[in-house]
């Protein structure tokens, strides 16, 4: 290991319009060793020991979340790094590991207040290593915050088109199927001869099914009690396929009131076919009333992602209901919500007039604070979340409550400070409250925090003008 002279560090741009004697001073009080290719420097977790100067070797910093391991800087020679003067880290947040041989001088922080009260260019040099590391660092979090906020937003979306997009194959498939089984049902019908009053009599009661807006809500017990009567009847009168009939008939609610008047107006004989016709006609129905509900679920999700995403409009503030964008916050997270058995009471008031905000932005405030109640939430009994709006003046307020444990006193003024996060490694970046917070400065609010165990609240409350 070679020693370390006032030429080496003059040789790191950091330090190259440093006095000679502040360096020297540096040098004598830093300890010098080596690193050993794989070798950790530092862990998540471990107190910062000074401020370290890498003169040859390479130092990769990296993090692990959701068991991935991403890569926050590889650390070339001439590097400066660790703790620096006015710098409120204390602890690592990154593992570095080194990947080749690396010779590295340490100046411990117990000596960075004495740095600052004697040498002024060392200092000054350093901060700037500071704020150009803090800039680039938060850039990297938030960076990284946006792709985990991505993450749970293609998660919700893979969850909830699972189902419809399901129904849509699957009642695509049967309806093939059925459509296939259809000219037996059509020659069958084309062997009795029907007057025209029959026809008609067929023809409208067919059309009056068919137009009703909504179908008979029936508990099981109630609808297996109508399909068992419906059953009886068929079977009285000899019409094949029972079964499949009476559940398409109680569907659409054809009681046997109906089929006594059919009976009555029709040759028995024809009855079976007719029966059986109406009965595909039915199925047809259902099965593409099935597809349209599925397809229009979709669309639904797709424009509450648009409005949530706010993508076919620009960054500037408009008028818009509150309502809307925690109402697209609430559907994009409900996969979450419905995994965790969570209740969601909306207590709102929606005589609130518009409020003049950036939209985009203002999903990911909700975004955040209802994904950290769900968190919060995690193994609670009857958990539930409740949002409150409200006016208040001239402002708008919204609460965000969960019945969780509660956030301890002792962490309670740290919960907006940026990198601080309660939830385990990988889990958080601790930046979703210090954008929550800054996205509420930018609309001239202010957020606060109300907790006890059993009852936690998040306030954000802006001006409705901006």
């Amino acid at each position: 290991m070679k020693d370390i002279t006032v030429k080496d560090l003059l040789a790191v741009e950091v330090f190259k319009d440093v006095p000679e004697n502040q360096l020297q001073w540096m040098i004598d009080r830093s300890s010098h060793y080596e690193l050993q290719e794989g070798d950790m420097m530092i862990r998540p977790g471990e107190p910062l020991v000074g401020t370290h100067v890498i003169f040859s070797g390479r130092i990769e910093l990296y993090r692990v979340q959701n068991n991935t391991k991403q890569i926050i800087a590889d650390l070339p020679p001439g590097t400066v790094t660790g703790i620096l003067p006015f710098s409120r880290g204390k602890i690592a947040i990154a593992y570095g590991v080194c990947l080749e041989t690396a010779q590295l001088m340490t100046f411990p922080k117990e000596l960075l207040r004495e740095l600052v009260t004697l040498h002024y260019e060392l200092t000054q040099a350093l901060v700037i290593v500071m704020t150009s590391r803090v800039r680039e660092f938060t850039e990297l979090e938030q960076q990284n915050e946006k792709m985990m906020a991505l993450g749970k937003l293609s998660a919700g979306l893979a969850h909830e088109l699972n189902n419809p997009a399901a129904a849509i194959v699957r009642s695509s498939a049967s309806l093939k199927e059925h459509l296939l089984m259809q000219p037996d049902a059509f020659k069958s019908l084309l062997s009795i001869h029907l007057s025209h009053e029959e026809i008609d009599l067929i023809n409208d009661k067919m059309v009056s099914l068919l137009a009703k807006a909504e179908r008979p809500v029936l508990s099981m017990m109630k609808r297996s009690e109508k399909e068992d009567a419906i059953l009886d009847w068929l079977d009285m009168n000899n019409i094949i396929g029972c079964e499949d009939i009476a559940d398409n008939l109680v569907e659409f609610g054809v009681g046997e009131s109906d089929l006594d008047e059919l009976k009555s107006r029709i040759n028995h004989k024809d009855l079976s076919p007719v029966l059986t016709w109406i009965n595909n006609s039915l199925t047809t129905e259902r099965m593409v009333a099935d597809i349209g509900e599925a397809s229009k679920r979709i669309a639904q999700l797709v424009g509450s992602v648009k409005s949530f995403t706010h993508m076919d409009r620009g960054g500037e503030r408009e008028l818009v209901d509150i309502h809307i964008g925690i109402r697209n916050t609430l559907i994009i997270l409900n996969y979450k919500l419905k995994k965790g058995n969570i209740k969601v009471t909306e207590d709102f008031d929606l005589t609130l007039p518009a409020v003049k905000a950036m939209v985009g932005e203002l999903n990911q405030v909700w975004t955040n604070l209802i994904d950290n109640a769900v968190d919060a939430l995690e193994n609670q009994p009857d958990p539930e979340i409740t949002i409150i709006t409200r006016r208040d003046k001239e402002f708008v307020k919204v609460t965000i409550c969960d019945n969780g444990p509660g956030i301890p006193a002792d962490i309670r003024s740290k919960i907006f400070d940026p990198f601080f996060t309660t939830k385990s490694v990988g889990k958080g970046t601790g930046l979703g409250l210090d954008v929550v917070s800054r996205i509420v400065r930018q609309h001239h609010g202010t957020v606060t925090l109300h907790s006890s165990p059993g009852r936690t609240e998040f306030v954000v409350c802006f001006p409705f003008n901006g």
